[in-house]
């Protein structure tokens, strides 16, 4: 099956109340654990690729992949950008054959955000690519992207944006962040602030960032094994079935299959200290990144046989 527009899985999930996984993908092994899980729980599908990741593995090799990995399933599955920061990324990769993208103007003042946006719907939009935008600014770091603070999405901002931008979706910014040190103190989402702008803007999908849940046993796992992950904490999963339920259509997901891919290849290490062979770690790294993804669709992002 052709990769395709989340258009329409956003429909169904807005309808049923459940969100699509977008997992960000920076090599083989990432890919094939996550096409594994998604067609055993025969549930859509959006992989994405950061702009630090596409510099990494290269453009060429990542379309190859995703030519690979769509080539014997009929799953929906979505190619997209994740974080661009600027025009010409967003018409590289939709020259390149990526079905969805995100620019990212959250950095820059409201009125330049919009333009940009703009001029990326506009290329975008003319050869059938969906557009994902930001307002509102997520703390953290995720490869080349960082802030010191959040700045939570004012409703009615959005809707203006939204209104003069075009863009077909929108990442929000109600207390979740880039990482894996999300929350000092309680854990907590600002579901007042999601639920006004949901009824500001009824069917129409948004997105949360920074949305992994920095499970603590692969915390506990890298740690064990030689690891100094302290303090790591995530978004609670219930918090992110609820928010599912309020219009939140995409989550992503990054930083949990790092540490679950990470975790476990410092077991491998640890406990066959004579194996250089990488098929060796890389293969039951490949079945942690298939075994979070279908916890994630069937009990987090409630997914699972919605293809």
């Amino acid at each position: 099956m052709p990769l395709t527009s989340p258009q329409a899985m956003f429909t169904r999930a807005y309808a049923e109340g459940f969100a699509v996984g977008a997992f960000n993908v920076n090599n083989m092994e990432i890919v094939q654990g996550i096409m594994s899980a998604a067609k055993e729980e025969r549930s859509p599908l959006i992989l994405q690729v950061s702009a630090g990741a596409r510099k990494y593995a290269g453009q060429t090799y990542i379309l190859k992949l995703m030519e690979a990995a769509v080539s014997d399933t009929d799953l929906p599955v979505v190619l997209h950008l994740d974080h661009g920061q600027d025009f010409e990324i967003c018409k590289a990769v939709i020259d390149g054959g990526f079905t969805s993208v995100m620019i990212d103007g959250s950095h820059l003042p409201y009125e330049e955000n919009i333009a940009l946006t703009k001029q990326v719907v506009e290329y975008a939009h003319g050869r059938g690519v969906f557009v994902e935008a930001e307002l509102g600014r997520l703390a953290g770091v995720e490869d080349e992207v960082s802030s010191a603070e959040n700045v939570y999405t004012d409703p009615d901002q959005a809707v203006e944006f939204v209104q003069r931008t075009g863009c077909d979706s929108l990442a929000i910014a109600i207390g979740t962040s880039h990482g894996a040190y999300k929350f000092k103190g309680e854990p907590r989402l600002d579901f007042e602030r999601l639920e006004k702008i949901s009824a500001l803007m009824p069917n129409y999908p948004l997105v949360l960032h920074g949305a992994s849940s920095v499970l603590p046993e692969f915390v506990a796992m890298a740690n064990q094994y030689g690891g100094k992950i302290g303090g790591a904490r995530g978004v609670p999963e219930d918090m992110l079935r609820r928010a599912a339920t309020l219009g939140v259509c995409k989550i992503n997901i990054d930083t949990d299959l790092r540490l679950a891919m990470t975790a476990t290849i410092r077991k491998c290490f640890a406990e066959n200290p004579e194996a250089f062979d990488p098929r060796t770690y890389l293969k039951p790294a490949r079945e942690a990144i298939a075994g979070l993804v279908r916890h994630k669709m069937r009990n987090v992002l409630g997914c699972s046989g919605k293809a």
